[in-house]
């Protein structure tokens, strides 16, 4: 049902988690061991902590505290998921953020600020890039904890049936992001009035239907960038960009740097996420405060449901 394989042991311990769990299995209880953030890249899962529910869709972040009792639940997810996982110690962060009630946010919706970098540190994870896993691993914990912060976390209250028609709703949402897709269009596909579907969407995912399918396309063009060798423009037209300069705008904001700086960093590294790693952990890497014990063993699920 669950399988854990460990890509990279260090100040940042990176895991890819994947479950085929369905309606059909029964969740249980399970305990964060440390501090964590897992990028959702396939598939979709209910997150339960602290007494508050999240529905994690591709895209969405799902942030680990030490000592957090947590459930993962799949009863509108019958396609199981997968997450790229970053483990990190406590030493690593007060080096990274300072603020530790900033890794009980639960989880984030589909962000474009945390989307494109999960999609790199997948290319990474893939060998399908030249950057350092870990490297790409701080500037995603980095870029989450500026996104985070200031943030109110937010639990979404609606019916069973509301989470599985938003969840459903998503999911053909990202399957279908490259076509001209409007409201009508996709609430027709979980037959729900417009406005009604609006409702719901937000509420249960935390993003409007547009928002996401926005998110989708760049979360597809970060994909092909890192990994393939199409010119910026077919890429913006092959993701749903009928305009250049919308997606070159749209790309910068999100990911802090441009389409094309972003290939060059997905395939050679970058001076300015090594920089990063220089100042914030030079002289601190062989400290054992940073390194998680090789004795202990998070649960399978101790950042993803996978």
């Amino acid at each position: 049902m669950i399988s854990a394989t460990e890509l990279q042991a260090g100040p940042v311990r990176v895991m890819d988690y994947r479950c085929s769990a369905g309606p059909a299995e029964k969740p249980f209880t399970e305990l964060h061991q440390g501090y964590s953030i897992s990028y959702v890249r396939k598939g979709s899962f209910g997150y339960r902590v602290r007494g508050k529910a999240y529905e994690l869709v591709a895209g969405s972040v799902l942030v680990g505290h030490p000592g957090d009792e947590f459930m993962c639940t799949h009863d509108h997810h019958v396609c199981g998921d997968e997450c790229l996982a970053f483990h990190v110690s406590p030493r690593f962060v007060e080096l990274v953020g300072g603020d530790r009630g900033r890794w009980r946010a639960g989880g984030l919706p589909p962000l474009p600020e945390l989307m494109v970098l999960g999609e790199l540190a997948q290319a990474v994870a893939s060998g399908r890039s030249d950057a350092g896993l870990d490297e790409v691993g701080l500037w995603f914990a980095s870029r989450f904890l500026d996104v985070v912060t200031g943030r109110e976390p937010t639990s979404p209250k609606a019916s069973e049936r509301d989470r599985r028609r938003a969840v459903e709703a998503a999911l053909w949402i990202a399957a279908h992001s490259q076509e001209a897709i409007d409201l009508d269009r996709v609430a027709g596909e979980v037959a729900l009035s417009p406005f009604h579907f609006l409702r719901v969407f937000s509420r249960v995912l935390g993003v409007t239907p547009h928002q996401y399918l926005v998110r989708s396309r760049l979360r597809h063009a970060a994909r092909l960038l890192a990994e393939g060798e199409q010119a910026v423009t077919e890429v913006a037209l092959e993701v749903g960009y009928a305009d250049l300069s919308n997606f070159v705008r749209s790309f910068h904001r999100a990911a802090g740097i441009s389409p094309g700086g972003f290939r060059q960093t997905a395939r050679q590294g970058s001076k300015q996420v090594r920089k990063i790693l220089q100042d914030r952990v030079s002289g601190l890497i062989d400290d054992e405060r940073l390194i998680h014990p090789s004795s202990r063993k998070p649960s399978p699920c101790t950042t993803t449901s996978d």
